[in-house]
């Protein structure tokens, strides 16, 4: 008996089960610093545990956040969010908090 499911929802099932194993599986573009407030506030995204932490960016609590997705092999990503926040809203001091997070060794292996 034939299916009435088409190939691509099928596909869409089958690469959905596969990431159940603890894999994470994201499609599209997922943004991890979202500025607020002229650059002194952010919400940051964390993919591995599904929340979402609104930070000041020159507190601890914002190092310590960036520091466990940068752990978690999304460092290079977030250095060009910042570099990208940075082009576009030069004024906003996401220069500076790039080089906190950089002193703070937030970035190294």
């Amino acid at each position: 008996m034939a299916s009435n499911t088409s190939k691509t929802a099928r596909a869409s099932v089958r690469a959905g089960q596969a990431g159940q194993g603890g894999a994470l599986s994201v499609l599209g573009e997922f943004k991890y610093v979202i500025p607020l407030n002229g650059g002194k506030h952010a919400y940051v995204r964390n993919l591995t545990n599904g929340k979402t932490a609104h930070l000041r960016t020159d507190s601890e609590a914002f190092i310590e956040e960036i520091r466990v997705l940068a752990a978690a092999g999304h460092a290079a990503k977030i250095r060009a969010e910042l570099n990208t926040l940075n082009a576009a809203h030069p004024g906003d001091g996401w220069d500076a908090t790039e080089k906190r997070l950089v002193e703070a060794g937030v970035f190294e292996a």
